[in-house]
């Protein structure tokens, strides 16, 4: 079947969900560089027009009218044109969290890329997927999981994911008559190792000095993303190494800095908050090791952006993070502060950083964009 134009339904942008809008806009440079042509549909900022935030308070239920009541008949009234009912046309939405507009779209031609299962697996009840939902956030995510097992063409960032959302389905066959396949996430930024001179001003400006080593942790503050495994991690390892600890991304919490300063690191923590991409870059490339304890993911981006900029990752050995490292991590126990130490202190060894270095940047080669573009292409042609 051949494949004449891809409309890609992307996320509601008074959101700021950063990483979706960078997948949508990764997938339409690269259909557009195989030619493809492309459109990007947001659903308008109606009803919410003014409002600062779209998820909290009285903000976030116009910001319903606008994606769940708006959009949809907009999507409909779309479809009447001529253009858009042409069989080689395909939608594809961007986000799992818009499964509901797979109803409003033709089924035969409309695919979707499912990150996670995580919201929905703790609406459900799953304590491991460290995500906790209100009563309303019960009703939504159910809405969404429904909708999002009728999907005919699905891409799933990784095989572990697939493999929740198989068990999810109430029907033990229901991936029979459907295109459902794992599609690896690509980088959505460029990530390549920083030169250590040209370093040097992005650390000075995060408080860093130039000859005091550091690990790094990037990601934000929610209960999954473990970061106090990293803190207790350097508390383990105790005289055996003395550096500083850096967290990039959101601002640390109160919990969090309570614990610092109950074990007496509060002058060896410092606080990067959202790190423009430079800055970012250069904090992954000079890091004596990238620490990413995570105690549920859907694919795990800062584990292959550490590794393209040369870091040593030590990771979870929770899935998916052993799917995505493919051994080319140290895993431990993200529970286990002295798990997570004794794998630290490996990566002090030259020999083994040495190894986990090289091996990370072939790793990274199998999140190369033109292989992504291809997988993705495949999923719309019969």
């Amino acid at each position: 079947m051949n494949v004449s134009q891809i409309i890609l339904i992307s996320n509601y942008l008074p959101d700021k969900q950063e990483s979706m809008r960078k997948y949508a806009l990764n997938l339409r440079q690269g259909l557009s560089s195989q030619r493809i042509p492309v459109k990007l549909w947001n659903p308008p900022v109606f009803f919410a027009k003014g409002w600062k935030s779209t998820t909290t308070g009285i903000g976030k239920w116009l910001g319903y009218l606008d994606k769940w009541v708006l959009f949809p008949a907009i999507l409909r009234l779309r479809l009447l044109r001529a253009e858009y009912r042409k069989k080689t046309v395909f939608f594809h939405i961007c986000d799992h969290s818009n499964a509901p507009y797979l109803a409003s779209l033709p089924p035969s031609r409309t695919g979707i890329t499912c990150h996670d299962v995580l919201a929905i697996r703790g609406a459900l009840g799953y304590q491991d997927a460290y995500c906790t939902a209100s009563k309303t956030g019960v009703i939504l995510q159910k809405w969404i999981l429904k909708n999002l097992l009728t999907a005919n063409r699905l891409a799933s960032v990784s095989q572990f994911t697939m493999n929740q959302l198989y068990a999810l389905s109430t029907s033990a066959n229901h991936q029979l008559d459907k295109k459902w396949k794992v599609v690896h996430n690509s980088f959505n930024a460029p990530f390549a190792p920083m030169q250590r001179l040209k370093c040097i001003p992005h650390l000075d400006r995060c408080g860093i000095p130039s000859d005091k080593p550091y690990v790094l942790h990037v990601g934000s503050a929610l209960p999954r993303k473990n970061r106090q495994m990293v803190v207790n991690m350097i508390n383990a390892v105790g005289n055996q190494w003395k550096g500083l600890i850096c967290f990039a991304g959101q601002p640390i919490d109160a919990a969090l800095a309570g614990h610092i300063k109950n074990l007496g690191l509060s002058d060896r923590v410092i606080s990067v908050v959202k790190p423009d991409h430079q800055t970012l870059v250069a904090l992954y490339s000079a890091c004596e090791a990238f620490i990413f304890p995570s105690l549920s993911e859907g694919f795990g981006w800062p584990l292959i952006e550490a590794q393209a900029c040369g870091a040593p990752v030590v990771a979870s050995d929770i899935e998916p993070m052993p799917e995505i490292s493919n051994g080319t991590a140290l895993h431990a126990d993200p529970l286990d502060k002295k798990a997570f130490a004794e794998a630290f202190l490996q990566v002090l060894q030259p020999s083994v950083r040495a190894r986990l270095i090289q091996q990370g940047f072939e790793n990274c080669k199998r999140f190369d964009n033109d292989l992504l573009i291809k997988e993705f292409i495949d999923l719309y042609k019969e």
